[in-house]
């Protein structure tokens, strides 16, 4: 016999334990909506029996391109608490945390990879590899460029080499420009493989250099505020959703009400859900910015002949996921 966990009191559907499936706790009729989470996920496409199991062959998206959205109000932001909790982190001169204190090497051009590869296998560290920052136009060669200033000033990286080769269209100079001269540079050094004779040697000296910054690194007790969290989907299965991801919202609610905060990624796994981070806004002005984010996805999607609904992946189907939109709710 299967052994159901109903999520929400208001759902028709619960997770059978033993197989991260749904069965029906109700019948479900034709045409009407599966709810769990609370939440609509699908609707069925012929009469379920209590006790079925709902999944693809029985259901349908209720997904759409488009969708209207209305602001509820502002949530109330909960002042942030200082709890006096700490955690061993390496302050950095601008103000930032790092949770590690790293060698990074990061390519202005993908035509350097291999440099970066072989002083990382060497000397240790990570090289960032990436195959842009040559014939790109506009907005792609600058948000390559943003991507890279950003590796560049993590607060992870105790020393960062950026290698490049000398004829690119993010050159050397103008990197070192965006990068800022109020940054603190004793972390940071610059190798142009054109301008060095062995340039595998001349970056050898300069990791040495930054080694040698990075020993006098230590760790320090630092307040739960100055922490900031990423957050990136791994396998999703039935069983993620009451699991996992519930603890992660708990932990990620705790950090943000001490003042620290967390990035959530892949905006198509919103889809379904986004109408629960909407009501978090704490703006008028928050909230207009998830939508014209939902909707400038979904444009992109159909703007290539895709429907936003392809997700969740056969892996996720296998698993008990039946559409996008308990994928999302359950994340």
């Amino acid at each position: 016999m299967s052994r159901l966990l109903t999520i929400h009191p208001g759902d028709n559907v619960a997770v059978d334990i033993d197989t991260g499936f749904k069965k029906a706790v109700k019948d479900i009729p034709s045409g009407s909506t599966v709810i769990k989470y609370g939440n609509p996920i699908r609707a069925a496409t012929k009469d379920i029996a209590a006790g079925d199991t709902v999944h693809t062959d029985n259901t349908r998206t209720l997904l759409t391109e488009k969708a209207e959205y209305e602001f509820h109000g502002p949530m109330e932001a909960k002042p942030a608490a200082d709890t006096g909790e700490t955690f061993p982190g390496y302050r950095r001169s601008d103000g930032s945390v790092g949770t590690r204190s790293e060698l990074w090497i990061i390519p202005t051009v993908g035509c350097v990879n291999h440099v970066a590869e072989q002083l990382a296998a060497e000397c240790g560290g990570y090289a960032f590899t990436h195959p842009y920052g040559c014939s790109q136009l506009g907005d792609d060669h600058e948000v390559t460029r943003l991507i890279l200033r950003g590796l560049c000033l993590n607060p992870n990286a105790g020393g960062v080499l950026v290698v490049g080769l000398g004829c690119e269209n993010n050159t050397m100079e103008a990197f070192k420009a965006l990068i800022g001269s109020d940054v603190d540079n004793s972390r940071i050094r610059f190798l142009v493989c054109q301008d060095a004779e062995d340039e595998i040697e001349e970056g050898k000296r300069l990791i040495k250099e930054l080694k040698d910054r990075m020993d006098r690194d230590v760790r320090v007790p630092c307040p739960v505020s100055s922490l900031r969290v990423g957050l990136k989907c791994g396998g999703s299965d039935g069983y993620s959703g009451i699991t996992a991801n519930p603890l992660l919202g708990r932990f990620t609610d705790r950090l943000i009400s001490a003042g620290g905060g967390a990035i959530l990624t892949e905006v198509p796994e919103m889809f379904g859900a986004e109408k629960l981070l909407m009501d978090r806004a704490v703006s008028e002005e928050v909230f207009r910015d998830i939508v014209d984010l939902i909707d400038s996805y979904k444009r992109y999607f159909t703007s290539h002949g895709q429907v936003v609904y392809e997700n969740p992946s056969p892996g996720n189907k296998a698993g008990g996921i039946t559409t996008l939109e308990e994928k999302s709710l359950g994340c």
